[in-house]
């Protein structure tokens, strides 16, 4: 015996064929809408509203690219949070980098390392919001230039500028905090 929808109208082969597709992608759809919205419950939120309307959307996807496709789900929900003002602060969070290269061995150059973790989580929050989805696109989820355009819906070419920009700002905001470069990015 089949399990039971969750969502009325849907087949449960529909539903099985979106979890086995689209559930994989749930810790990059939630990084997205963490550093998006900066609020952790509010991205909670926002992502499973994102993954109720990629499961009613469902049959429109084409099978090309899961991970663009939800993380296109995912932006489209954190823009229109957004937008209604629902934006909050949200604590730097430096453990959603990549650690920087540092001796684990060593406590003072751990310590260090955690400090400049968290000055460019910092840097990486102070981003405006076009810039700061491309920043976490490709550094944090390594998305090609040509998947953050599907997910962004815009050029590739706008793409890499933004991305150029973002890198830019953060260099200069790194260097004003003492930083002297963008350790990583």
């Amino acid at each position: 015996m089949k399990p039971a929808s969750s969502e009325p109208g849907l087949e449960t082969d529909t539903v099985a064929s979106f979890e086995q597709q689209m559930l994989p992608h749930l810790g990059a759809a939630f990084t997205l809408a963490r550093y998006l919205l900066r609020e952790p419950a509010d991205a909670e939120d926002a992502v499973q509203e994102a993954y109720l309307q990629a499961l009613r959307h469902f049959g429109g996807f084409r099978g090309e690219n899961a991970r663009a496709w939800v993380l296109t789900i995912v932006r489209r929900v954190c823009w229109a949070w957004a937008d209604r003002g629902r934006r909050q602060g949200w604590p730097a969070d430096p453990d959603l980098l990549d650690d920087l290269p540092g001796d684990a061995d060593d406590p003072e150059a751990e310590f260090l390392r955690g400090e400049l973790q968290a000055q460019l989580a910092r840097a990486v929050e102070e981003l405006p919001l076009p810039f700061r989805e491309v920043i976490v696109l490709r550094e944090v989820q390594e998305l090609s230039y040509q998947e953050i355009a599907e997910v962004t819906g815009v050029p590739v070419g706008t793409v890499m500028s933004r991305l150029a920009r973002a890198r830019r700002r953060l260099q200069r905001a790194l260097e004003a905090q003492g930083m002297g470069g963008s350790h990583g990015l």
